[in-house]
């Protein structure tokens, strides 16, 4: 769970890292060099003493008063003067440049990064809501399956020495495979204790059948093949993310099904609705209009029945009067 953990922190770190600009890392060098010349928490705008809203004219105009103060010339034989000069320069090129100046002012106001310092990452790399939840979804399911894991290795043990109990007890102390079949009681509840009565209470016995190197579990229905393979493996499509997915994708496709029987249903509703309106149609010979021969009812009777069958319609023939 460590390594986990610290392999996300990684993550994290190197997206920080990796979002910093090259003008970024001139601007942090540039901030931790001017603290350690002229006191901490001296910025940009208080060393040149004008506002943090200062427009371009203010920022020049300090700029040239500050410059005059710290010329080389002005200041013979004062340490660290040409460095101080220097870095004015590059300050006040930063402020007058409209992306340097933006730059700047989201350090200033979220805060400078520092290697040890804490918090600054995440002034820089904010992550969204889907990132929270797709790393928490990763880390909850990894947490699942590393308890997965424990699980199947204390099942895994507890099954191993119920097979060296049933072998015990069939085989004797020496541990001597033995022929045939012998059916044996394990204790799987362990040693055995006192009661409240003074009686001696054995621990959960289980009837067991040891048949060579095969170890049975002795149960009404039959016998139970007991190895490793008894104890549940860890496995990431038992996770609660995936079983999730399976869930969903499972009732999204009981309610297709559904809902295409139910679309049948109205098919073969519709179907009888025709069939209903066939049965009073002239063809079926239940219904003669008014004014209609029987000759002409029974022809049309006849054509209808042909066509059902499957038939050939056959051009009718009268007969001349």
């Amino acid at each position: 769970m460590r390594f986990i953990l610290f392999f996300a922190f990684l993550a994290v770190l190197a997206t920080a890292v990796s979002a910093w600009t090259k003008e970024d890392h001139e601007i942090f060098d540039l901030v931790s060099a001017l603290e350690a010349a002229e006191g901490k928490g001296t910025t940009f705008y208080s060393w040149l003493d004008v506002p943090p809203t200062a427009s371009l004219a203010q920022i020049n105009k300090a700029y040239r008063k500050k410059s005059m103060q710290l010329h080389p010339d002005k200041n013979p034989g004062v340490k660290g003067i040409q460095e101080r000069f220097a870095r004015l320069g590059v300050i006040a090129k930063t402020l007058r440049s409209s992306e340097g100046r933006k730059r700047y002012d989201f350090f200033y106001k979220n805060g400078v990064p520092k290697w040890r310092g804490t918090g600054y990452y995440y002034s820089r790399f904010r992550p969204g809501l889907s990132i929270v939840l797709v790393f928490l979804t990763l880390l909850t399911s990894a947490l699942q399956y590393l308890v997965q894991k424990m699980n199947h290795n204390r099942d895994l043990k507890k099954v191993r020495q119920t097979i060296h109990d049933a072998r015990l007890a069939a085989w004797g102390q020496k541990m001597i495979p033995l022929e045939g079949r012998r059916k044996v009681k394990v204790n799987l509840g362990g040693g055995a204790r006192v009661d409240r009565d003074g009686d001696v209470v054995p621990g959960r016995m289980i009837d067991m059948v040891v048949d060579g190197d095969h170890v049975y579990i002795w149960e009404p229905s039959g016998l139970h093949l007991l190895d490793d393979t008894s104890a549940t493996p860890p496995a990431i499509s038992k996770t609660w993310f995936i079983l999730l997915l399976c869930s969903l994708l499972q009732k999204f496709r009981k309610d297709s099904r559904s809902a295409g029987e139910e679309e049948t249903e109205e098919d073969a509703e519709k179907r009888d609705n025709v069939s209903d309106d066939d049965s009073d149609s002239p063809a079926s010979g239940t219904v003669t209009p008014s004014g209609a021969s029987e000759h002409e009812t029974a022809l049309k009777a006849g054509r209808a029945q042909a066509t059902i069958a499957g038939g050939r319609r056959r051009k009718a023939v009268r007969k001349r009067g």
